[in-house]
Order: structure tokens, then sequence, then C-alpha cells
């Protein structure tokens, strides 16, 4: 596993072949970034990273320049690894890791993000919940994006808050974006 592009290009991620996880492939970051470049600036950009596993999409943000990231996974050994990979890029004053349940951590947090990454177990109950909840908390920013890794059987309904605006496919795998749903009023 490695960090696809910008200030820390081509360096080794630790990897988590003891734990049970499933980071992000090189293929599905390279394509979610390539989606994001003309459509969020990522400069400056504050990054929330949850089912962090380890930590690639928050570490991946900050080498392309973003400002901060806050990174939350529920496992000790993942944080440890996510410890381990900020550490060796020297990003600990851009970043913030916590060792915390996703879900509860939605509900507690009065951060405000502009890119927000989910990750979730594919079989976590509560992934097409998600959505829901980071806009019901308005922790995503207008003009930022919800980006959530599912199965192709999870569905996702739009509401008055959220629609889902993008999709790519990875075979089982989708990356779902997620945008405010802004209507014109008459």
């Amino acid at each position: 596993m490695r960090v696809i592009s910008g200030i820390f290009k081509g360096h080794q991620l630790k990897s988590a072949r003891q734990l049970d996880i499933r980071p992000a492939t090189d293929r599905v970051k390279e394509t979610i970034f390539n989606v994001l470049q003309t459509r969020l600036k990522l400069e400056d950009a504050r990054v929330l990273d949850l089912f962090a596993g380890t930590g690639s999409l928050a570490i991946e943000a900050l080498s392309r320049y973003a400002a901060f990231a806050t990174i939350v996974d529920n496992s000790r050994s993942s944080i440890e690894l996510i410890k381990s990979n900020i550490e060796k890029l020297k990003l600990s004053d851009k970043s913030r890791i916590i060792q915390a349940d996703a879900f509860k951590f939605i509900s507690k947090t009065e951060g405000k993000y502009d890119l927000i990454f989910a990750d979730p177990p594919y079989v976590y109950e509560f992934t097409t919940s998600i959505p829901e909840k980071i806009f019901t908390n308005n922790l995503l920013n207008t003009g930022g994006f919800l980006i959530i890794e599912h199965t192709k059987k999870m569905i996702f309904e739009n509401s008055d808050k959220y629609i889902q605006s993008i999709t790519k496919d990875f075979g089982n795998t989708v990356v779902s974006f997620f945008v405010h749903n802004i209507m014109e009023k008459k």
C-alpha cells in the first residue's frame, strides 16, 4: 500500500495483513481523488476519515495538501498502525487520531469538514444510515463531499438534506459520493 500522489507520492505505508480490515486499493483511491480533483479544492481542506483502518485515505488527502485530518477507528490495533504511518510521514501536527466507534463519534463531534471518508466493514449494519447522520449533524461544509465505500448490494436513499451525486463501480465494491441537496427556492 502506497501514497499515490502529492508530496508523499510513492511512500509505502504499513499495511494490516494481520488485522481484519479492508484498506482502499490504489485503484479506488486514485478514482476517488481523480473525481475530487476538479470538484473540491483539497488545499486547506479539513478531512474526516471514519473507519480509517490504515489511515490511507486521510494520508492521501494530506499528501495532496489538505490542511488537517481527523482520523477515527474503533480498533486499538488500527489506531497503532495509523499512528505509525502518520509518524513515519511526520504528519502528527496535521492530524488527530481518535480511537472511537465511528457512529458514536459522528453523533458527538461538533467539527465541520470539507471531505468525509467512511469505509466501514461490508457487514456493518449502519452503513446506509451514515449519510443521514452526517447531514443531520451538519458535519459536512457546503460544497464538500461525503464518500462511502460499500458493497454493490447496498442502496442509499436520497433525502431533502443530501443526494448521492456520483457512484463508481469496482466489481463488488462501490464508492458513492454524497453532497448537500441544495434546492433552489422559487
